[in-house]
């Protein structure tokens, strides 16, 4: 059977109910976990590689980038078709599109997680499992980045984002849709991902602030965040790329103080872009040097900002690997 390494980070995926305190909590290995989806082992050879038995919230950058120099280490010792990491929903996002912009390989790395704890009778973890094997297993799925499978649709880790805080289907590219399902065991792909990028960089820089611009903000948190020496901050503006003029003046003190700055919307879905140009919008921002970041949502704008200033410090460098 063809050999499949699949790193257990924890989540809901490996949590069961704790008796004394009603709440879920990590509880199982790997190794526990497949002997619960025994179908698994029927699939492929699998290797098992426990990396921890962290919730979602309690992922960081740091250890996101430990994760994937681990996998990029493992993958290179042995003959894998592919990789499965298990993962916490609540950072899922984050850590998918961190694999996809660290790693270099041809073979399929999905991403799954579970909604449903083991402790629940519709516990999801087994079905994502499988569907992730088939991912695997699939020659077509080759070469076309980090892969998120739960419930059964298949997305991109570049476009993909949690919408929902507690079904099953919460995983969605909103902007352009899923790349296939999985069909009684079955692949169906229906397009590729939009972009496929790598920042060759073995180091992050997590010192970059996020803040989401709401009506009548104004220059107080943009200078505290200045004032408190981050490295990059990351806006998420309203509709297309403008914010209230107030705010204008915070971002204009930000740069000031050679501090990079790049430009989301908070909308779920839709690009940035400098179509505005009353005052706080954004060909204002454009032009004062704000970078504008196409179809990326806070939480991805931000990993790919801290890669960026890990591998530079160039401005111009920074925005044309968000602007190209």
């Amino acid at each position: 059977m063809k050999k499949i390494l699949i790193v257990f980070t924890g989540g809901t995926f490996s949590m069961k109910i704790d008796e004394s305190t009603g709440g879920a909590i990590p509880k199982f290995s790997g190794e526990e976990l497949l002997e619960m989806i025994p179908a698994a082992k029927q699939l492929a050879d699998i290797t098992c590689y426990d990396f921890g038995k962290y919730p979602g919230p309690h992922m960081t950058p740091e250890l996101m980038l430990t994760l994937s120099k681990k996998i990029q280490t493992l993958i290179a010792e042995d003959n894998y078709v592919g990789v499965i990491v298990t993962h916490g929903t609540d950072t899922l996002e984050e850590t998918a599109y961190l694999l996809d912009l660290t790693i270099k390989t041809e073979i399929p790395i999905v991403v799954i997680g579970s909604m449903k704890n083991s402790s629940e009778p519709d516990w999801d973890g087994p079905r994502n499992m499988l569907d992730a094997i088939q991912i695997c297993l699939n020659d077509n799925c080759r070469g076309i980045g980090v892969l998120v499978c739960l419930n059964g649709e298949i997305n991109a880790a570049s476009e993909v984002t949690k919408t929902v805080t507690d079904e099953v289907d919460t995983f969605q590219s909103l902007d352009f849709g899923s790349l296939g399902f999985i069909q009684n065991g079955r692949v169906i792909l229906n397009r590729l991902p939009r972009k496929l990028e790598v920042i060759q960089t073995d180091k992050l820089n997590s010192n970059v602030d996020l803040l989401t611009v709401y009506a009548g903000m104004n220059e107080k948190f943009f200078k505290f965040s200045a004032d408190s020496k981050t490295n990059g901050l990351v806006i998420e503006a309203l509709g297309v790329g403008n914010v209230p003029p107030e705010a204008f003046e915070g971002i204009k003190y930000v740069l000031e103080k050679g501090i990079p700055v790049v430009l989301v919307s908070r909308c779920p879905a839709g690009e940035t872009l400098d179509v505005y140009s009353y005052p706080g919008a954004g060909k204002h921002l454009h032009k004062l040097g704000v970078i504008f970041s196409d179809y990326l949502n806070g939480q991805k704008a931000r990993i790919k900002f801290m890669l960026a200033l890990g591998k530079t410090e160039n401005i111009e460098e920074i925005r044309a690997l968000f602007e190209n």
